[in-house]
């Protein structure tokens, strides 16, 4: 991570002394799907267990199973003596910013949307930069020049991923036919794998060979009918791509996981800062994956050429497209 990164987020990562380790108190909540849902939550989790094994800092944590209980996890969290405490999701915002104004002095950090509020730190992504790079490999992996794209929630943050992604297809392939589906327009879109699994399917039949899922838990059923009817899938936020080695072209990873263990640290050690962070492919926060499970699906031919727009995008010659809400 280059100096962009930490002076966005005004975060540095030396370790406290065992004294503020005893009285610092972090807490995280999770949003719907939990922090094993192999992806957004599950990558938050990752940062804060990093944060725990390299400070020996123990730290509290909430999975949100209905919205009911937002505002009540983190009233709970602050009012129990957290230090900092971190709301993973958009939808954390309303319960997020009425608690901050009930306890001034406790840091909060939203991730994924905004607030002005002056003990709220907000990270947020360009998305669609990462997924433009994401679309490129589909568009050079696809041997029917269609792929396919299935969201959760129909947001402007999924736009977002959707519109970066057939960007990307059709920046490396003009030819290239993109599919595009949203799971529904309330919360429950994010958890519902049979749902993802069936739009997946439809997206097939009509000649898609590579499908990016951007759905939380619900792009678990997407990512597993891509695999079983042969074709490949992109993960997204986390690396899937241990999820079906082999049929995983790749996955659009957010770094969640450095937002949440700097913020913490940032926190501990005195340099945490209120104010509104956007991180992208300049900040290495956005990116695709190639590891074992997926390196063969990748030849050096298609890695040049995204790594060139990678380049290109970072330099400001690329321009991505960012998904305006009508």
């Amino acid at each position: 991570m280059g100096k962009a990164w930490i002076l966005a987020l005004g975060l540095m990562t030396t370790l406290a002394s065992p004294a503020s380790a005893q009285t610092f108190q972090p807490a995280i909540v999770y949003d719907v799907g939990g922090k094993a849902d192999k992806s957004f939550n599950e990558a938050a989790f990752a940062g804060a267990e990093r944060f725990r094994k390299e400070t020996g800092v123990a730290f509290r944590e909430f999975e949100i199973s209905a919205e009911a209980q937002r505002e009540q996890a983190f009233a709970n969290m602050a009012r129990r003596g957290a230090s900092i405490v971190i709301g993973i999701g958009f939808t954390q915002k309303v319960a997020l910013e009425k608690v901050a104004k009930q306890y001034p002095t406790v840091k909060f950090t939203l991730v994924d949307t905004t607030s002005d509020l002056p003990n709220v730190q907000s990270v947020i992504f360009r998305e669609q930069e990462g997924s433009f790079l994401v679309g490129m490999l589909a568009a050079m992996a696809s041997k029917t020049h269609k792929v396919g794209f299935v969201g959760g929630m129909d947001i402007p943050l999924i736009r977002r991923f959707a519109l970066g992604y057939s960007d990307g297809a059709k920046h490396a392939d003009p030819a290239t036919e993109v599919f595009q589906n949203m799971t529904g327009s309330t919360p429950a879109a994010w958890t519902d794998p049979a749902r993802g699994a069936e739009l997946a399917r439809s997206q097939i039949d009509r000649g898609a060979d590579v499908i990016f899922a951007a759905a939380g838990t619900t792009g678990l059923g997407v990512l597993q009918a891509t695999a079983d009817g042969g074709k490949l899938g992109i993960g997204v936020d986390a690396n899937q791509d241990h999820l079906h080695p082999g049929r995983m072209l790749t996955s659009m990873v957010k770094r969640v996981d450095l937002v949440v263990y700097r913020a913490f640290m940032a926190a501990k050690n005195g340099d945490w800062k209120p104010g509104i962070a956007v991180l992208g492919l300049a900040e290495d926060a956005v990116g695709y994956t190639v590891d074992e499970h997926n390196d063969k699906l990748i030849t050096p031919e298609m890695k040049a050429k995204v790594e060139a727009a990678r380049a290109e995008i970072i330099a400001g010659r690329l321009k991505v497209r960012e998904y305006q809400a009508p």
